[in-house]
């Protein structure tokens, strides 16, 4: 059995096991606009940021992602009072003064996400554009909903798969590669030291053809829809040194998948952390805010099912930038 074949078992046998269709990504509470499009416009700058993963490294075909979102706030009232203040200078002589409140208007955000995903010979592409309410509940609480529509496209390269029959009807029939529809739609409760989501993805029933036997046991091959439930603590500890516990939910009947996320923070600057997923992996990571325009993380994941044996780990990098970021923020205000 070559390498290739032994690979397109284990990825049959993991779809079977999570019925996931979407990648995932162990750094999510740096870019939770990956499952939830109510995160569009939440801070106070343009938030790009340029992603990719390589799942199972070492392992031939294993998966390789990547991604670019970009989203950014419309009409948002920028003042130092809706900010709430955390990494943003602020003067001496008035820093002792007891804060004025005044009403909170809500504002809107817009977004864009492009991802690509290539396993072996299949390929997932996807694109999407966002939008986002943002509506303040109290002074210091605020709740957004949002929706993001888009387009995937699904294609096979047939001059990479290796089938005992040159002549199978499944690569030569015209129908390996195919644009779906796609909407996903989120909600997003946060404050400036919380924040609670839950979202929805590949929510229109969309299904994948494949080649029709005119039997029972043709495949419908259904987009598989997910649920997110996310939410995050930060505790500050000291003015200096801030505690970030967080975790995320993901949801692809029949099975769920529990990610648990610990994140030290200090000085707004850097930071460092680790990350359980259940009955799949665990992951060190770490960062750095290097300046009000570019941050940097990187994380590893050392697999704990049986595929670990056969690899190597994996490894996700994001770069971020922040776009006209007026108030020289270092350190994102709403989602740290």
């Amino acid at each position: 059995m070559n390498k290739l074949l032994a690979l397109g078992l284990l990825l049959l046998l993991a779809s079977i096991g999570y019925a996931q269709q979407r990648p995932q990504y162990s750094q999510y509470t740096l870019n939770n606009y990956l499952a939830n499009p109510a995160i569009s416009g939440i801070e106070d700058y343009g938030d790009l940021k340029l992603g990719t993963r390589q799942q199972w490294s070492g392992l031939e075909g294993a998966p390789v992602s990547y991604y670019a979102t970009f989203h950014m706030p419309i009409m948002k009232d920028m003042t130092a009072t809706y900010r709430g203040g955390r990494g943003v200078s602020i003067p001496k002589e008035s820093s002792t003064k007891k804060p004025v409140y005044r009403r909170l208007r809500p504002h809107h955000g817009i977004g864009a996400m492009a991802m690509s995903t290539e396993t072996g010979p299949l390929k997932r592409g996807s694109l999407s554009f966002s939008y986002a309410y943002h509506q303040p509940l109290t002074r210091r609480i605020r709740v957004s909903a949002g929706v993001a529509p888009g387009l995937i496209q699904y294609s096979l390269d047939p001059a990479a798969v290796r089938v005992i029959n040159s002549n199978d009807p499944a690569i030569l029939d015209g129908r390996v590669n195919e644009i779906k529809f796609d909407l996903n739609m989120g909600l997003w409760l946060y404050a400036s030291d919380f924040y609670l989501g839950v979202a929805g993805a590949q929510l229109v029933p969309a299904k994948r053809q494949y080649v029709t036997t005119t039997t029972a046991e043709d495949n419908s091959g259904t987009l598989q829809k997910h649920y997110y439930v996310t939410g995050g603590y930060r505790l500050d500890v000291t003015p200096y040194l801030s505690i970030v516990p967080s975790f995320m939910v993901k949801i692809a009947q029949p099975n769920t998948s529990v990610d648990a996320t610990a994140k030290v923070i200090y000085a707004n600057r850097i930071w460092a952390g680790a990350s359980y997923r259940h009955q799949e992996s665990v992951s060190a990571m770490a960062g750095i805010n290097i300046s009000p325009l570019l941050d940097l993380a990187y994380s590893y994941d050392a697999s704990t099912s049986p595929l670990g044996q056969a690899n190597a780990g994996s490894h996700e990098v994001i770069l971020g930038f922040k776009l006209r970021n007026t108030a020289k923020v270092v350190c994102p205000q709403w989602a740290w």
